[in-house]
């Protein structure tokens, strides 16, 4: 075992159980990126809602899971783009999409922690944290 943690990963994770689950929400230990992240994960319609639960630690976010009316999750593929071992980088002109822009692709960048459509409109570019359909 390697001993590096991957706080991306582990959310990614919290939230597909989940889903595998059908529960109605999820608590995931919170942080700055994971706050971001779910912020847009809720912008574009992904989840129904998350709440910050403050506790003695570094607190919690409930999020909300969003299925369909077939009782399908709205978040259908979270894949890992940048790993602690392999950074995954692109410019405002190389930006990855997904599904051919039916997706969203996560961004860290020197403007925060925003998608693909954002960092285009902005003219930046940054790590690459994840992909979503």
């Amino acid at each position: 075992m390697s001993g590096i943690s991957d706080p991306v990963s582990s959310y990614m994770a919290y939230i597909r159980n989940a889903q595998e689950a059908e529960q109605t929400y999820v608590d995931i230990p919170a942080s700055k990126l994971k706050r971001a992240m779910t912020q847009i994960l809720l912008e574009k319609g992904y989840i129904k809602n998350f709440v910050n639960i403050e506790d003695d630690k570094q607190g919690l976010l409930r999020v909300y899971l969003k299925y369909d009316e077939y009782d399908q999750p709205a978040i259908r593929m979270m894949e890992r783009v940048s790993r602690p071992g392999r950074r995954e980088y692109a410019d405002s002109d190389t930006l990855p999409e997904v599904k051919n822009g039916l997706g969203i692709v996560i961004l860290s960048t020197s403007r925060g922690v925003m998608s693909d459509k954002e960092a285009r409109r902005f003219g930046v570019g940054g790590e690459v944290l994840a992909k979503v359909f």
